[in-house]
């Protein structure tokens, strides 16, 4: 059998394995099919190329540019993913279990692109938050901006998901503008490397903002700053090593862990056998136990069943997996593959036993299993085993000890505090489920257990058949969880950059503040063009181009008008005794609404023009109500400008409504959608 030499890509160029190369074996024959890793690996210059090079290239990208380079990379990777899905058998995954890291891998790719094109904006600074007065007069403000750290990226990932793994770190971080130094497990490395290839392959990349590690880090972790991130995926006592050392420390490193985790899932009180519920939490439990043979940090570890129902639990439960053939992915019938290795395969064995000696083993006998179209001595295969605790209270292994394989633990409770004090025996967890019909119980889960789980996740009757699975991280949510789990987070949409991003208070000026963050602040200078401003292409707006309208008196007709036009009759515009009543107003008053149509009419150019559409109005308030007599007069200011595609942008107006007094009267945002000029 041939052995591949898996590469590294290091300043530019691939680099073969050398000295201190690792065997990798096929996991469903045991067979040594590559090795990796090269000990000779500059890693001084690693990383001065991915600061030099890549991290100068991408944080001269806006956030949309680097939004459109992701989607490329995500494009170029589901053009050929059938590549990957194919070399991922000799990982010992079913085809199922390579959609779940390639499919969802590439779909994280493709929401990150979406979000930093919807939410952040093409510029090079993210503003977090409003803008806040730090004076009485308005020309002192402060405001909090985000900005890309000036390092590098260091991402350590696990064996169990070699693409998804990698691309749901990298795309919040070149998302935020970081360069990328990857370095995968050693047993599944083989294929990160493909992916890496498809890539680069793409041509999207600037130089330096992606390398990769198949093999050691070498002193890498010895030569980081204050501007470099690490985020690790892997054991508990691997994290506590990597934490610890002294360079990080020093430097005070940011340093995200996804470590073990004893998730559980809880069956609510309220479920008994033959309910929806019932059948969905059986389900949801066997399908986390086998898929990727339980090689899942979000695997079920614990389930959590009231007393009454563990014998139902525990017969559902077996018979699924009883029907489970397990055996060579690409045989016909196999529904779970082998482990990743024979080395994993012993650890989770010894695991397995730790917790056998508080629970008893139910299910599953890993000494006599049948295996389909492989040889099970030569696999790294286990069966399916569950275990059941009679004494949850007393027992200590069930709570802190992950077989990461197919191994989960069956407990009874009394009541439900019962229940939440055994899920947070975990000490944090990524992900709690509870499978209930009463939103009553939802709410004392999150109340008793929130502190201790990264995810909460409810599922019934109703969310069914859209829910997307208690193991499923997805990208718009945060993924991660507190002690146990690391501490660490990561995904989570926009906040998921916001980890490889600087935040800074800045304070200043409402000029220095509309310089900085593109985006006008009230009180900085505004420009009155000669042409009026909805007769101007997108790209000629200025921010701060503003426009005064003239006044207009509003009648008592016109709000008797409006509200037997509109039906809205409400007593404070028709009523001037029980208007009187009412603390927020002097008598009668104009509606809200006939002010921001009246407003519209004074800024309006009716003509046919660049404004294509009224795309909504955001943070609206009304301020000051305005009587029958009084006038209204608008100024209407671009506030910030956002390209959507080649056609158009959205550009965000400022609009404040003063009365005869130049006081406020409201203030909110207008969007448009403005054509470029041909």
């Amino acid at each position: 059998m041939t052995i591949s030499n898996i590469e590294s890509f290091v300043v530019g160029r691939w680099v073969a394995p050398g000295e201190g190369a690792r065997e990798i074996e096929n996991a469903v024959t045991g067979a040594v099919i590559a090795r990796a890793g090269n000990d000779a690996l500059d890693a001084a210059a690693m990383l001065e190329h991915a600061r030099r090079k890549g991290g100068a290239a991408l944080r001269a990208m806006t956030f949309h540019q680097r939004a459109g380079m992701i989607k490329a990379l995500a494009l170029a990777l589901n053009e050929k993913k059938q590549a990957l899905y194919d070399l991922s058998f000799a990982s010992g995954g079913t085809q199922a279990d390579h959609m779940i890291d390639i499919d969802g891998g590439i779909g994280t790719l493709f929401v990150f692109a979406s979000k930093g094109r919807r939410e952040m904006p093409n510029g090079h600074v993210y503003l977090d938050g409003d803008t806040e007065q730090l004076g009485k007069a308005g020309t002192f403000l402060g405001q909090h901006v985000c900005t890309p750290l000036q390092g590098a990226a260091v991402h350590i990932n696990a064996f169990n998901f070699p693409v998804w793994g990698m691309l749901e770190k990298l795309a919040p971080t070149l998302l935020a503008g970081m360069p990328v130094i990857v370095k995968p497990a050693t047993a599944t490395c083989y294929v990160t490397e493909l992916a890496v290839r498809i890539m680069l392959d793409a041509d999207v990349l600037p130089e330096g903002a992606l390398q990769l590690v198949t093999g050691g880090l070498g002193d890498t972790l010895d030569r980081l700053t204050c501007q470099d991130v690490v985020s690790f995926t892997g054991s508990a006592d691997t994290a506590l090593k990597l934490r610890s050392a002294p360079n990080l420390l020093q430097n005070s490193v940011r340093f995200m862990a996804e470590q073990d985790s004893l998730n559980a899932s809880i069956l609510g009180p309220d479920v008994t056998p033959g309910t929806p519920e019932f059948d969905l939490f059986v389900k949801e439990v066997h399908r986390e136990m086998t898929a990727k043979a339980g090689q899942k940090c979000t695997a079920v570890r614990r389930i959590i069943a009231p007393l009454a129902q563990v014998d139902a639990v525990i017969g559902a439960l077996s018979d699924r997996l009883a029907k489970t053939v397990i055996g060579d992915p690409k045989a016909e019938g196999t529904r779970m593959g082998a482990l990743v290795s024979n080395s994993q395969k012993r650890d989770v064995l010894s695991k397995a036993a730790l917790i056998g000696a508080e629970a008893e083993r139910v299910f599953g006998d890993p000494d006599n299993f049948a295996v389909n179209g492989a040889d099970a001595n030569a696999g790294a295969f286990v069966p399916p085993m569950l275990f059941h605790c009679a004494d949850p209270d007393a027992a200590l292994r069930v709570h802190d000890t992950e077989a990461f394989g197919p191994v989960s633990t069956v407990m009874g409770y009394r009541d439900l505090d019962h229940a939440i004090a055994l899920a947070n025996r975990g000490e944090g967890s990524l992900v709690a489920s509870v499978i209930t019909h009463d939103p009553q119980v939802a709410r004392a889960v999150v109340l008793g257990a929130g502190a201790f789980h990264g995810r909460l996740y409810f599922n019934d009757r109703v969310s069914m058949k859209e829910s997307t699975g208690h193991g499923s991280p997805m990208p718009h949510m945060v993924h991660g969880g507190p002690g146990r789990a690391g501490g660490g987070e990561e995904l989570g949409g926009i906040r998921g950059a916001m980890h490889y991003m600087q935040r800074t208070a800045i304070q200043g000026s409402p000029d220095m503040l509309t310089a900085i963050g593109e985006t006008w602040v009230p009180g900085s200078t505004q420009s009155a063009p000669e042409a009026h401003p909805f007769t101007r292409t997108f790209e000629n707006l200025q921010l701060g181009d503003t426009l005064t309208t003239a006044s207009r008196e509003v009648s008592l007709e016109d709000i008797e008008t409006f509200a037997n036009f509109t039906g809205d009759t409400f007593y404070a515009h028709m009523d001037q005794a029980a208007a009187e009543r009412n603390p927020f107003f002097p008598g009668r008053v104009a509606h809200g609404y006939l002010l921001i149509s009246f407003a519209a009419g004074l800024f309006v150019e009716p003509a046919e023009g660049p404004v294509l559409a009224n795309s909504g109005l955001e943070n609206l308030r009304f301020l000051k109500p305005v009587e029958p007599g009084d006038s209204i007069k608008v100024e209407l200011t671009v506030k910030k400008k956002t390209p959507r595609n080649t056609e158009y942008g959205e550009v965000r107006w400022h609009v404040s409504m003063t009365n005869q007094a130049d006081e406020l009267v409201a203030v909110y945002d207008l969007l448009t959608m403005n054509a470029y000029g041909t």
